[in-house]
């Protein structure tokens, strides 16, 4: 059968497979280290059904986890602070991307701003504050996973905030941006944007997924069916907010792979850095103590061993 002769039925099959590949593949290469690509494209040199071979993928994830590596050094070297906030509709990736942008860096220098819903103090304070404790010092990056720009979407959507809060919102935003970037904090703001159909598929897949069943909350379920609430949000505030020091930059994230890539190399490119000149290490040789004897641990201490 030509592909233009697939059935609807056969085209949600495909899709499902895909999924469930991606799904695999995302646990694989959270493991992968670099010694494994030869064995991996030895057995895997196919071409992707989205055009991109899981070669090309591994080897660009891999070269640009390194430049991110450069990067840090780079930003802890001249002290810079970094600030990269992650939106988009729920299911879009951003996780996934955050997964890869920190998966080989010092957690000590990039950490992920991750806020739960505000607390009823919380919700007391200047909007902005419970944001601000965390944000970067010298030589750190803090990647927000949703960030203020909750309050244009779920909070808005959703009813939790009044009309006259978004636009005192979108009055303050700008200015709160440009202190940022003015106090010399790089801003980097990406929305990750998928389609309805691909964002149901996400969804169902969840549902059917007993390991990724926890990522679909009852917000996320609402939001399902207020997707045009949603668009019509998120609209207004591209259009609010997209200013020039601090513009928004759209992911096209159907295909989660192809954005993991395409983000990644954009947010390094935003960045001039260069390497980082490291005296080589010496490992001293280990002290040894005539008088030192190891004591024993006791059997029942051990994990027992079950693989």
């Amino acid at each position: 059968m030509m592909p233009d002769e697939r059935t609807p039925h056969d085209a949600d099959i495909e899709a499902i497979r895909r999924e469930l590949a991606d799904s695999y593949d995302e646990e694989f290469e959270l493991e992968l280290e670099d010694e494994r690509l030869e064995r991996l494209e030895a057995r895997s040199d196919e071409a992707r059904p989205d055009g991109l071979s899981r070669k090309i993928y591994f080897r660009e994830l891999l070269r640009l986890q390194h430049e991110l590596v450069q990067l840090q050094d780079w930003i802890q070297d001249r002290k810079l602070r970094v600030v990269v906030l992650f939106e988009g509709r729920d299911s879009a990736g951003k996780g996934g991307v955050i997964k890869r942008v920190t998966q080989r860096l010092n957690p000590r220098v990039c950490r992920v701003a991750a806020l739960p819903a505000p607390s009823e103090r919380e919700r007391s304070q200047w909007y902005f504050q419970r944001y601000v404790a965390h944000l970067p010092a010298c030589g750190e990056i803090v990647l927000f996973d949703r960030s203020w720009y909750n309050r244009t979407g779920v909070e808005r959507v959703m009813g939790f905030c009044s009309e006259a809060d978004v636009e005192e919102f979108f009055r303050s935003v700008p200015e709160f941006e440009r202190m940022l970037v003015r106090s010399g904090i790089v801003l980097l703001k990406y929305w990750f944007s998928i389609t309805d159909a691909e964002q149901e598929l996400r969804f169902r897949m969840r549902i059917e997924d007993p390991l990724k069943q926890w990522k679909l909350s009852p917000m996320d379920v609402e939001s399902r069916r207020r997707w045009e609430d949603y668009t019509k949000a998120k609209e207004d505030m591209l259009a609010r907010t997209h200013i020039p020091e601090a513009p928004w930059w759209v992911v096209e994230a159907v295909n989660k792979k192809s954005a993991r890539l395409n983000c990644i190399s954009h947010l390094l490119e935003q960045i001039p850095y260069g390497e980082v000149e490291h005296p080589p290490v010496q490992l001293p040789p280990r002290e040894r103590h005539a008088d030192y004897v190891r004591g024993p641990v006791p059997a029942e201490m051990y994990v027992p061993s079950r693989y």
